[in-house]
């Protein structure tokens, strides 16, 4: 064993200084040689010392005899130092920073599945929701309720659906039947403030002798709503029907000129009354001047643009001292803000006119009165507070004269709205630009023969057989005038208007309605009671 030892390290017994060079490059030849200095003592040269010491001597031999060569120490630790150095050659690279680097990608990666999970997530959530929606509003508007009497509520839930979407099937065809001329070439008017008190005589009037109609109102709570409900189920018994909607919402306006030709607007919707400006002025700028504006904007993109004939007020005359009035008066002193608005709108119209080629008529209504009449004004409440007993307010002005109203029958109004839509000529743009100068009118629409209110009160006194108790106060300073007058021989001129009715006629009429639309037991004298007012 000890003869193959030595023949596969290559060592000779003999040599006692060893060279480098005498060991094998064999890394596992080398560690061999370790293991054999590391197992055996070792003995230095030149020493009688019988003890044992490691790492200065070294066997030849493996059996049981201890015999050894001695070699140098520099020897033994050059031979480590190779040893060290060929084992860091042999060992594999480092592969930590490798290691992390893909944790780390494999982390960012969780994450960013993560959040694109969620944003998915997020937007099949939406896009559910918004199909969802997409099918209410679609059998909302093709399977409307059959019932008339459907809650305030819920036509103001659908009006709003209609003025976001622009109306569905059923919507479209009840606009297109309305508007159906009946008569040859008829018009199609649309009336704005339709459920409104001259608005829905004016609309009948329109029908009855063959025109198409479509009305327009939002049905707002200045005075009792279901006054304006009974009157838009007077309009549905005629085949009008109105659109629940307002002036400033311009979807709803622009869809109505998609679905029908216009050919003419009665705009008679607005903010009345001149003491209710000092509680709710901004009511006033919205209806009266922004929803004015909404309505002429649209109308002069429409191809072709229609005819408008609309409602100013005598308010406009103010302050002005020249009786009768005239057109021709000043109007820059209004006494109200509600007179203001409209002599506002007088100027606007006066600029669509110029720039966009509009057709404008603008007419100035006299108090006007008679059935289906607005309770804000001063007939109406005092025959309500004459038949249950309580004092009404007459007023008188500073110096103590009595105050006198050019009192004006609905009829002879409606009249004056037909001429004025009867002559009224075409506008002259087309999809905004003017084409050629297109007309412009302002006319007095009145009775020519004011009434003191303590006059009014009497015939009341007279038709309800009852005696009032009156307060006779100075009128406060709230915007009314104390005298009006119209002078309307420019309506005359230009279409025949002239008013047959006077104020006992008109009011025996109203007293009439009154009566009967409240369920109040009358007391009528028998000569004063009248055949059924077409009105």
């Amino acid at each position: 064993m000890c003869e193959e030892l030595r023949r596969k390290r290559k060592w000779s017994p003999t040599n006692t200084n060893p060279s480098l060079s005498s060991f094998s490059s064999s890394h596992s030849h080398s560690l061999s040689f370790i293991l054999i200095i590391l197992s055996h003592p070792l003995k230095l040269q030149g020493s009688t010392s019988n003890h044992h010491h490691p790492f200065l001597s070294i066997p030849y031999c493996c059996d049981h005899t201890l015999k050894s060569t001695p070699i140098s120490y520099s020897q033994i630790l050059l031979t480590l130092q190779l040893l060290q150095t060929k084992t860091k050659m042999a060992s594999p690279p480092d592969t930590s920073k490798t290691i992390k680097l893909e944790r780390y990608n494999s982390y960012i990666r969780k994450v960013n599945s993560t959040k694109l999970l969620n944003a998915s997530s997020k937007l099949l959530f939406r896009a559910t929701l918004l199909i969802a929606l997409v099918l209410v509003f679609f059998f909302t508007f093709n399977y409307p309720p059959l019932s008339d009497t459907t809650s305030h509520h819920f036509h103001t839930h659908s009006h709003f659906l209609t003025s976001a979407f622009g109306g569905g099937g059923a919507w479209e065809r009840q606009v297109r039947h309305s508007a159906i001329p009946r008569r040859p070439n008829g018009f199609t008017v649309l009336v704005t403030g339709a459920a409104g008190f001259v608005g829905s005589h004016c609309s009948l009037a329109l029908k009855k002798r063959g025109d198409g109609v479509i009305g327009l109102d939002n049905f707002n709570s200045y005075y009792d709503p279901s006054l304006k409900r009974a009157r838009q189920a007077l309009l549905t018994q005629h085949q009008i029907f109105i659109v629940e909607g307002d002036l400033n919402d311009a979807p709803l306006l622009t869809k109505l000129f998609d679905v029908v030709p216009i050919t003419h607007i009665l705009h008679l919707a607005a903010q009345a009354g001149v003491r209710y400006a000092m509680q709710n002025p901004q009511s006033y700028i919205k209806s009266n001047i922004a929803g004015f504006v909404n309505l002429l904007e649209v109308s002069k993109a429409a191809n072709p643009q229609p005819a408008i004939v609309w409602a100013s007020s005598s308010s406009v005359y103010g302050l002005n001292t020249e009786n009768p009035f005239s057109e021709l008066h000043r109007t820059d002193q209004p006494a109200s803000l509600y007179a203001a608005t409209k002599k506002a709108g007088e100027e606007i119209a006066h600029t669509y006119n110029h720039i966009y080629g509009l057709s404008l008529t603008g007419l100035r209504f006299f108090t006007v009165y008679g059935p289906w009449g607005r309770p804000d004004m001063a007939y109406f409440f005092f025959t309500k507070d004459i038949l249950h007993g309580k004092t009404i307010d007459v007023y008188q002005t500073q110096e103590g004269k009595e105050v006198a109203r050019d009192f004006t029958y609905i009829d002879d109004i409606v009249k004056g709205c037909v001429g004025a839509l009867d002559t009224a000529e075409k506008s002259t743009g087309s999809g905004g630009k003017k084409k050629g100068p297109a007309q412009l009118r302002i006319y007095n629409l009145g009775n020519t023969s004011p009434v003191p209110v303590g006059k009014l009160v009497s015939i009341l006194e007279n038709l309800l057989s009852t005696k009032a108790k009156k307060h006779i106060i100075k009128m406060p300073r709230n915007g009314d005038v104390p005298y009006t007058h119209a002078n309307v021989t420019m309506a005359y001129k230009d279409f025949a208007y002239k008013p047959t009715t006077d104020l006992a006629t008109g009011l025996r009429k109203f007293v009439k309605w009154y009566v009967r639309y409240y369920g109040i037991q009358s007391r009528l004298k028998k000569e004063n009671e009248l055949p059924e007012d077409s009105a």
